[in-house]
């Protein structure tokens, strides 16, 4: 399977603590193992599935597309505001 990081992922990941940084990279494992792991979206985000996990009590969201045979990992950060980044990004950028 081909893995795609796109640019708002590897710049959340790189800002954060290596205990989180390895909680993400757990995280990040599972999905490349079950792709169907995170909850499929509708609408404006219907391409797109959403894994939802929690560290030191704060809930995180991760989003990306399963397509044959790539994964593309777009965004990931805390539950507030965080569709509408992602729209926003996705407006922006494609």
């Amino acid at each position: 399977m081909e893995l795609e990081y796109k640019s708002p992922f590897h710049h959340f990941v790189k800002k954060q603590p290596r205990p989180f940084a390895l909680a993400l990279r757990d995280e990040t494992a599972k999905v490349i193992q079950q792709p169907d792991i995170g909850e499929a979206k509708v609408g404006d985000l219907a391409d797109f599935r959403v894994h939802k996990f929690t560290f030191n009590r704060q809930q995180y969201l991760m989003a990306y597309q399963h397509v044959e045979n790539t994964l593309t990992f777009y965004m990931i950060g805390p539950h507030e505001n965080f569709y509408d980044e992602l729209k926003r990004y996705l407006k922006a950028h494609i």
